[in-house]
């Protein structure tokens, strides 16, 4: 190994002196119930008993910690073990798992849906079996990693990237790829998880309907909407709610509004039943546990109660709070009513000397600079969940307004 050793670390070090690399990762420790007036405090190692407030988790809902959830999944792991024991088509499908799905289908307005281990893994085992030799892919620049990898796995007969939710750029990509290919797939996030955007998707599938005569095999959308469903809605059905409009292929998570683990797609019946035979990420990985099935089942029956939606308003409501208030701060962020709010730096070493700040004050939040983030766009995200309060949104928000009179 001592030849591969010294060029992975030549490797490594090239990302250090550019700056991109992520290095070393905060390890969790321990966990603070919250209380009637502050969210939940984490413990970090190497900070013995200092308190963080979380502001960088995807668990919109803050549904994670709840005595419900972890009723649901401990009953589970008690009855069926802690693992499936084996793939889905072998002995891995167990009821709770077909449940869900129909759940899910039925939640989303669609005939069908399916499970995945997670919503990386949907992307690629999504995209990849529906890429033909004759298919071709219209895609957002800005797409998450998990798109850009499942275009370059598909191998398609072309890919057409548009500017970031530019529909006249869109369009134009639409049109170059008319006669390039049977098959489009025009694909997208629904939110931008680094910017906290959505895309304009009631524009962007009248083009894919515009044009889907143009292809034999017709323009079929495609939305990631992993940072939208749950988070994002009146009711949390995610951006397509938002926008009033409605995409071919759905493709969400469980492991982020919901609070557990695993990815699923939501489509036509027929679509699913082809992506069981073919899609080797479902076909030869184990499902995700009965136990994180059973708690995902009981965190969508949360969020489509009522409960659910006054979990959803308070979100919008301490998302406001905090994007007002580092505005009022002197920041700079890409104002919008999802809960990822981007405090936009657009410079490396100022965005590594926040997070330092921010960590010293017992905030944890993400900084992502290039390649992450186009150059430019270096920021710190911010991610508002269900469990803070209005103290926790003010303390963060006076961190900051230290750190301005401080530099």
């Amino acid at each position: 190994m001592e030849k591969l050793d010294r060029a992975l670390t030549a490797a490594v070090n090239e990302l250090k002196q550019k700056g991109t690399a992520k290095g070393k990762e905060l390890v969790l420790t321990g966990v603070k119930p919250a209380t009637d007036t502050n969210c939940p405090r984490f413990y970090v190692e190497g900070y013995g008993d200092k308190e963080f407030i979380k502001m960088n988790s995807n668990s919109y809902l803050g549904l994670s910690l709840r005595k419900d959830m972890i009723e649901a999944e401990e009953d589970a792991a008690k009855t069926f073990g802690v693992g499936p024991g084996g793939v889905r088509f072998i002995s891995g499908t167990y009821k709770a798992h077909t449940d869900l799905e129909e759940k899910l289908a039925r939640f989303l307005g669609r005939e069908a849906a399916m499970i995945f281990s997670s919503a990386y893994v949907t992307s690629l085992g999504v995209l990849v079996p529906l890429c033909t030799a004759d298919t071709v892919y219209i895609s957002d620049e800005l797409n998450h990693n998990c798109i850009i990898q499942a275009m370059r796995l598909s191998r398609p007969a072309g890919k057409f990237i548009y500017k970031h939710n530019d529909m006249a750029d869109a369009e134009a990509k639409i049109k170059e790829a008319i006669g390039k290919g049977k098959r489009a797939l025009v694909v997208t996030d629904g939110i931008f998880s680094m910017r906290g955007d959505n895309a304009p998707l009631k524009e962007l599938i009248d083009l894919c309907h515009k044009y889907n005569d143009q292809f034999e095999e017709g323009v079929i959308s495609v939305v990631d909407d992993s940072h939208g469903i749950g988070a994002f809605g009146e009711t949390g059905r995610g951006t397509e709610e938002y926008c009033g409009t409605k995409c071919d292929v759905m493709i969400g998570t469980l492991g982020k509004a919901f609070g557990v683990n695993g990815g699923f797609v939501a489509t036509s019946a027929a679509t699913v039943e082809f992506l069981r035979e073919t899609a080797p990420m479902y076909i030869y990985s184990n499902p995700i546990t009965v136990s994180e099935t059973k708690a995902a089942t009981k965190a969508l029956e949360i969020l489509d109660s009522d409960e659910g939606r006054k979990i959803i308003k308070h979100v919008a409501a301490m998302t406001k709070r905090f994007e007002d208030g580092i505005i009022a701060a002197g920041y700079e962020t890409i104002p919008g009513p999802h809960p990822v709010v981007p405090l936009m730096v657009r410079d490396t070493a100022r965005t590594a000397d926040i997070v330092k700040w921010l960590t010293e004050h017992g905030v944890l939040a993400t900084g992502l600079n290039y390649p992450v983030v186009p150059k430019g766009d270096e920021e710190i995200r911010f991610q508002v969940t269900g469990e803070h309060k209005p103290a926790d949104i003010d303390y963060v928000i006076d961190v900051l307004k230290k750190y301005q009179e401080a530099h």
